[in-house]
């Protein structure tokens, strides 16, 4: 007796060579950006990292973007110097600013989430949401792991600090991020059906 077994839509997707293009480029994308930063006494850069994320993550939707972030993160811990300042290894990830890191592609899946409703303007408030949920994420496991792995700062100081130095910025280059994502996105789309 044969038996026939459905293969689930997750087994039967794979990788168009269109979509290994776009991870690779917004992979890089993010190694570009992260070369923008502003060096700190504490050791954490003032840096629009997550600006780079979020917009992979708008752009690309979740399954890419959580892809290309990935991707760049593996670059980055296997010894790239793509991560800030040209730093890269996996010292990177495990050190005071490894949180903020290994949280991105969480980021970048919520932030690739598309709400489907029959209003714009609510799809928009949704998606920002999501945004700034993840943007929380990295916020909490990256402050985590700095006092864990820094340990010359309590949770609450960091999060004074991350309050005065980094979250209002975040959420301003986040909020920018999805916005921008509107009309790149619509491009691709509109280059792919050529």
């Amino acid at each position: 007796m044969s038996q026939s077994y459905a293969k689930s839509p997750a087994a039967e997707r794979k990788f168009t060579t269109r979509e290994m293009v776009l991870v690779g480029m917004f992979a890089a994308v993010l190694a570009v950006i992260s070369q923008i930063s502003l060096p700190m006494p504490t050791g954490v850069p003032i840096t629009i990292q997550v600006f780079g994320v979020a917009l992979v993550g708008a752009v690309l939707g979740s399954r890419l973007g959580t892809t290309a972030t990935l991707v760049y993160v593996l670059l980055g811990a296997i010894g790239l110097p793509i991560f800030a300042n040209f730093s890269g290894g996996i010292s990177s990830i495990v050190g005071v600013t490894g949180g903020y890191i290994w949280a991105w592609p969480i980021m970048t899946w919520l932030c690739g989430i598309r709400p489907k409703t029959e209003n714009k303007t609510k799809n928009l408030a949704i998606s920002i949401g999501f945004a700034l949920i993840g943007l929380l994420i990295v916020e909490t496991i990256g402050g985590l792991q700095w006092h864990f792995v820094g340990g010359s700062m309590s949770i609450p100081a960091i999060a004074v600090y991350s309050l005065t130095a980094f979250i209002p910025k975040d959420i301003v280059i986040t909020v920018l991020a999805v916005l921008i994502a509107i009309p790149i996105r619509k491009g691709i789309n509109n280059a792919g059906n050529r």
